[in-house]
C-alpha cells in the first residue's frame, strides 16, 4: 500500500466502504422484503429487476466514463446507491420497491453491482505497470471480501441485537437499510477526493485517443471482438451464480435449518474472509501457471463443493462445505479482471470492464426469479445449488478451450 499513489489508495478505501455496505444489507435483504409481505416469487422478481436496472445504468455510465469523466460517473453511481436505500426505507408498496430496485443500486448478492468496479479497475490499470496489475487486483479483491465479511457480520449482528431488545423484526431490518443509504453518502464524499490521474485523458496520448474514436461501439474499437467473447462466457458464469446469491442462500439457511440473522451474519463473515484469502493467493498461483489456468483449475473443485452443500444433513456440515467452497471459489476473480484489462487497449479499459461487467449482471439478473419459484416449493429447495454448480462447470470447460492460447503481455 505504501507504494501505491494517493488515488490508488483512495480507490481501495472506496472499495472497502462500498463492499461493507453491500454485505451489510445482503444478509437481511430478503428477510426484510418477506417481512414487508412479499412472497418468494415476488422477491425473486424484484431481485431480478434490481440487477436488470443496475445493468442498464452501469452500461451507460461505464461506456461513457472515459469521455465524460471517471470521477463524475463514480459520484453519480454513489447517488443511485443513496436513492435506492432511501426508497426501500420509505415504502412498502411493491411497485415502488420495484422502481427503487430498477433505477437505484442495490446488491442482493453482497458482491459488486453498478458501475463502480469497472471504472475503478480501469483507473487502477492506468496507475499500475503490467507486472503489478494481478497482484494489486488480488489485494483489491481481498479488501473487498474482508469488507463484505465485516458488513455481513455487522448487518446480521445488528438486526439480531435490535430484535433481542424487543424491536419488531421489520423495524430491525429497516434500520440496516438506513445504514446502507448512509454508506452511499460516505462513498460519494470519498469519490470527491479523487485527482485527475484517474482519468484516461491524463494517461493516453491524444493521437491514440483520436485513433480509437472511429468505428467504436459501446466505447470499444480494436478490443471489441475479444471483449464480446469474454462477455458471453462471463454472462454464463454469472447466470449460474445468480441461482445462489448471498441473500437467497441466507434465506435458504434460514428456511432449511432455522438459522437466525446473527448466525447468518457469522456464516457470511467467514465465507467472505476465506474468499478474500483465496483471491490473494490467486496472484501467486497465476505467476506460476498463468491467468487462464488459475481461473479454471481453481473454479472446478469449488463448483463441486457448491453442489454438495444442499446434500448435507445438518447445519454444521452444510456450513463447513459452504466455507470450504469459498476458500477457493474466488481465485478466479482477480485473475479474470486482470486478464480482461491485459487483453484490451488502454483507452478502452473502462468500456471493456463495463461491457463484461454488464454481461455478468445480465446473466446474474435472470436467475433469481427462477430461484424464487424453486424456493416456493419445499421439494425443490436445494435444486438451485445443483443447477448453479453444473452450469459453472460448463463455463470452465468452454473458457479453457477458447482462451488457453491467448496470453496476456506479462506471460509472453
Amino acid at each position: 500500500m505504501k507504494e501505491l499513489t494517493r488515488d490508488s489508495r483512495l480507490l481501495f478505501a472506496t472499495r472497502t466502504a462500498r463492499l461493507f455496505g453491500y454485505g451489510f444489507l445482503s444478509v437481511v435483504l430478503v428477510l426484510y422484503l418477506t417481512e414487508l409481505g412479499l412472497t418468494e416469487g415476488q422477491v425473486g422478481l424484484l431481485l431480478t429487476l434490481t440487477l436488470i436496472g443496475d445493468t442498464a445504468i452501469s452500461l451507460w455510465i461505464t461506456t461513457h466514463a472515459d469521455r465524460i469523466g471517471r470521477k463524475r460517473m463514480l459520484i453519480a453511481g454513489a447517488g443511485l446507491m443513496i436513492l435506492a436505500g432511501l426508497l426501500f426505507v420509505a415504502t412498502n408498496n411493491y411497485f415502488l420497491l420495484v422502481l427503487a430496485a430498477t433505477i437505484g443500486v442495490i446488491s442482493p448478492s453482497g458482491n459488486e453491482v453498478g458501475p463502480f468496479l469497472s471504472i475503478e479497475q480501469a483507473a487502477l490499470s492506468h496507475l499500475l505497470p503490467d507486472n503489478r496489475r494481478t497482484g494489486v487486483f488480488a489485494w483489491y479483491n481481498l479488501v473487498g471480501s474482508f469488507a463484505t465479511a465485516l458488513g455481513a457480520l455487522s448487518g446480521g449482528g445488528l438486526s439480531q441485537i435490535l430484535r433481542s431488545s424487543g424491536m419488531p423484526a421489520l423495524e430491525a431490518y429497516r434500520f440496516v437499510v438506513v445504514g446502507y443509504a448512509l454508506i452511499g453518502l460516505l462513498l460519494a464524499i470519498m469519490f470527491l477526493g479523487l485527482g485527475p490521474a484517474v482519468e484516461t485523458l491524463s494517461r493516453v496520448k491524444p493521437e491514440a485517443s483520436s485513433e480509437a474514436k472511429p468505428n467504436t461501439f459501446l466505447g470499444l474499437g480494436r478490443s471489441r471482438a475479444i471483449v464480446f467473447r469474454l462477455a458471453a462466457l462471463f454472462s454464463l458464469d454469472a447466470f449460474a451464480g445468480g441461482f445462489v446469491i448471498s441473500s437467497l442462500v441466507a434465506y435458504w439457511f434460514h428456511v432449511r435449518f432455522g438459522a437466525e440473522p446473527g448466525v447468518l451474519g457469522a456464516i457470511f463473515f467467514g465465507a467472505n474472509i476465506l474468499a478474500g484469502i483465496s483471491a490473494l493467493s490467486a496472484a501467486w498461483v497465476a505467476r506460476r501457471i498463468g491467468l487462464i489456468r488459475t481461473m479454471v483449475f481453481t473454479h472446478l473443485p469449488s463448483n463441486v463443493l457448491l453442489m454438495l452443500v444442499p446434500l448435507m444433513p445438518n447445519l454444521p456440515l452444510a456450513i463447513v462445505v459452504f466455507l470450504l467452497r469459498f476458500s477457493i471459489s474466488q481465485m478466479d476473480v482477480p485473475t479474470r479482471q486482470s486478464y480482461t484489462m491485459a487483453m484490451v487497449e488502454p483507452e478502452e479499459r473502462s468500456a471493456a470492464s463495463g461491457v463484461t461487467g454488464v454481461a455478468r449482471t445480465i446473466g446474474a439478473s435472470l436467475a433469481p426469479i427462477f430461484t424464487g419459484i424453486l424456493f416456493s416449493n419445499p421439494a425443490l429447495l436445494s435444486l438451485p445449488f445443483l443447477i448453479s454448480g453444473s452450469l459453472k462447470i460448463v463455463y470452465d470447460v468452454i473458457l479453457y478451450r477458447s482462451f488457453q492460447a491467448h496470453r496476456p503481455p506479462e506471460e509472453k
